[in-house]
């Protein structure tokens, strides 16, 4: 089964600061719900954006889909096949009804009208918000907001879901809406989550980012446990 990505031995930092990732890999492969742990300001976001190409690593390898990345035209398949939901739904939601966020990507890879609002009611099923096609954005819930943002992503068919802090500020209602949508897809997953809770019912598998490197936190809590 060839990955999605592999990440290999990534260096990045930002001018004027010390490096937030220092030898960092991870392997993800289909159907895999790997979740990346860590402190505020380890990393985490950095090293997702540097798997869609949104950030370049200072060294380091990444292949995605099974063919190596380096310059921006490569990562334009990656964006594709890899839909990224960003913490903060305002930085991914810009049209004024739902209907329209969610038909934008697909109007822009060719659908006609009527595809994508197929494409809008299909996507608003999936999410539990049918009906919400003609609601003016801006006028969300932050929850609802969260749930668009997944639905604009869903609506373009990824292969992996980039899914950075789903929960940030949920509540618990709207956070176990969250955990039935994301069950029920089929679609491999990185997921930032701070929240422990979350993570045992959604991932899979579990890398913190420590020290600029992810490590498997397991053996770690079972070395405790034992000297306990």
């Amino acid at each position: 089964m060839s990955p999605c990505f592999e990440a290999t031995d990534l260096h990045f930092a930002y001018p004027h600061r010390p490096p937030v990732l220092a030898g960092a890999s991870m392997t993800l492969v289909p159907g895999e719900r790997l979740a990346i742990t860590g402190p505020n300001g380890a990393g985490k976001s950095t090293l997702m954006q540097i798997l869609v190409g949104l950030l370049r690593p200072q060294a380091g390898r990444v292949v995605a889909f099974g063919t190596e990345r380096r310059e921006e035209a490569d990562f334009a398949e990656v964006r594709r096949r890899a839909g990224y939901v960003f913490q903060d739904p305002d930085d991914q939601l810009f049209c004024p009804t739902v209907a329209e966020d969610i038909a934008f990507g697909p109007l822009n890879i060719g659908q006609s009208r009527d595809e994508a609002l197929r494409t809008v009611t299909r996507v608003l099923d999936q999410v539990g918000l049918t009906g919400f096609a003609d609601r003016v954005t801006h006028k969300l819930s932050g929850g609802e907001k969260r749930l668009v943002s997944l639905a604009s992503v869903l609506a373009m068919e990824p292969d992996v879901l980039l899914l950075d802090e789903p929960t940030n500020a949920l509540d618990e209602e709207t956070t176990d809406r969250m955990v039935t949508v994301l069950n029920a897809l089929p679609q491999a997953m990185i997921v930032i989550s701070h929240d422990a809770h979350f993570r045992r019912k959604v991932v899979t598998r579990t890398l913190r980012l420590r020290d600029g490197v992810l490590v498997d936190p397991q053996p770690t809590c079972r070395h405790a446990q034992s000297a306990e």
